[in-house]
């Protein structure tokens, strides 16, 4: 399975030995070994090829069949053999302003780990390059590449949010800015931006239950002195979800900000409106009285009534126009 497996080494006192193509007998000879394990790397196996991996490694078929068609929430499930973790690395594009959620499993056993990946973003080669220069660390076994892995996607999660909280701010800035552009336009970046968000929220918040699971007693295949370091993990990613509540609060208020400012417009444009039209309906009512043609109406043979009618109008008009102005209508 050679576009399946990504990578395949057995670490022996935390040092790389590559794997031969019978994985299996590799996987005995580290349990023989007792201070040895094995990591198998795998991306977006089917069924067929991962049917294999399930025997050898005495995979639950539960964990299998969730491994196998992703689109799972971040947990943590115990089983007989081997314990099932699910996290969601993310990526954010900046200049597309989305964020896109991958999936990330392990299988980690009393002398293995399996690692089963879908979609592109994945910290595990950096993890694996890191790791392989920090052998003392390697020593611990598969707890060791858990406690990696996890705190390599959280610690991402951090620097995720702080590229969602520049683009806020410049968002922020946007819609409380005098000189404001298409309100529409506006109003959609902010829908999609709090989408994007809810996304993010959808990989980092289930990720907290398993991570206190992790950092207390009970937990198998766990080492206990592993346990302080799944801590700061948890503490990494309490910071991530407290930044991801404080971007979902601030899109709310900036939404309700823009939502009063385009109803506040709108009032200055009925009163604009009104203002207006109360200007033309002076000017149209005293014509419009006197285009009656009636033969008894005042002023009719008064040498400056047509003057005099103009008049009253520059006079009225001017009037309203002062009062609409002090008001704030015009």
């Amino acid at each position: 399975m050679p576009g399946v497996i990504v990578d395949c080494a057995t670490y022996r006192e935390g040092r790389r030995i590559d794997c031969a193509a019978d994985f299996g007998r590799a996987l005995q000879e580290a349990r023989a070994e007792g201070h040895s394990f094995l990591w198998l790397g795998m991306y977006e196996p089917t069924q067929e090829e991962f049917d294999m991996v399930t025997s050898e490694f005495a995979l639950h078929p539960l964990a299998v069949e969730d491994a196998l068609n992703a689109h799972q929430r971040p947990k943590l499930e115990v089983y007989d053999d081997s314990l099932f973790v699910v996290l969601k690395p993310i990526t954010y594009d900046v200049s597309a302003d989305t964020v896109t959620a991958s999936e990330l499993m392990l299988f980690v056993g009393d002398s293995f780990v399996v690692t089963v990946r879908h979609g592109a973003a994945s910290p595990l080669r950096a993890v694996r390059k890191r790791l392989e220069q920090q052998p003392r660390i390697l020593r611990h076994g598969p707890t060791a590449v858990l406690y990696a892995v996890s705190d390599a996607v959280v610690d991402h999660y951090i620097d995720v949010a702080g590229e969602l909280q520049l683009d806020l701010e410049e968002l922020e800035a946007e819609v409380f800015s005098p000189d404001r552009g298409d309100t529409k336009n506006t109003a959609a970046r902010i829908y999609a931006f709090k989408r994007e968000v809810m996304e993010f929220r959808r990989a980092t918040v289930p990720l907290a239950d398993p991570m206190t699971r992790l950092q207390n007693p009970g937990v198998p295949f766990v080492h206990d002195h592993a346990r302080p370091f799944f801590r700061d993990v948890d503490d990494h990613l309490t910071r991530a979800n407290e930044s991801v509540e404080g971007l979902d609060r601030l899109l709310s208020d900036i939404l309700a900000a823009h939502l009063a400012q385009m109803g506040v417009r709108q009032n200055d444009d009925m009163r604009k409106i009104s203002a207006w039209a109360a200007l033309a309906a002076v000017p149209t009512l005293i014509a419009g009285v006197y285009g009656m043609n009636f033969h008894r109406m005042p002023e009719l043979d008064w040498r400056y009534g047509y003057e005099a009618v103009l008049l009253v109008m520059v006079v009225i008009e001017v009037c309203l126009y002062r009062l609409f102005k002090r008001r704030g209508w015009l």
